[in-house]
């Protein structure tokens, strides 16, 4: 198998397990750690694409800027699932119907 082959399996994995915690799961924290999954995959993605196409500066200035991008989701999301839980005591995503107002 070649370095691409390994490469893209590694970005199937990374997208099923991400999608699947996304599903599944209903607890805020884990739901913003899915999302980083989901990042990371896209992160790997950008850097095959790059490297297949032999443009890897171009795809290594994306992926940086993907990071960032991602990094502020995550620091927003877990500021947010804070405060959720100090308001109701609880991290359950069904109970933000109490948030009407």
């Amino acid at each position: 198998m070649s370095l691409l082959n390994v490469g893209l399996a590694g970005v199937l994995g990374l997208l099923g397990v991400g999608f699947y915690g996304l599903l599944i799961s209903r607890n805020l924290i884990k739901i913003v750690i899915a999302l980083q999954i989901l990042g990371k995959a896209a992160v790997l993605g950008l850097l095959l694409a790059g490297s297949a196409s032999q443009q890897i500066n171009l795809s290594q200035s994306l992926a940086i800027t993907v990071i960032v991008a991602d990094t502020i989701v995550a620091v927003i999301g877990l500021a947010l699932a804070v405060q959720i839980r100090r308001r109701l005591q609880t991290l359950d995503v069904t109970e933000l119907a109490q948030l009407r107002g």
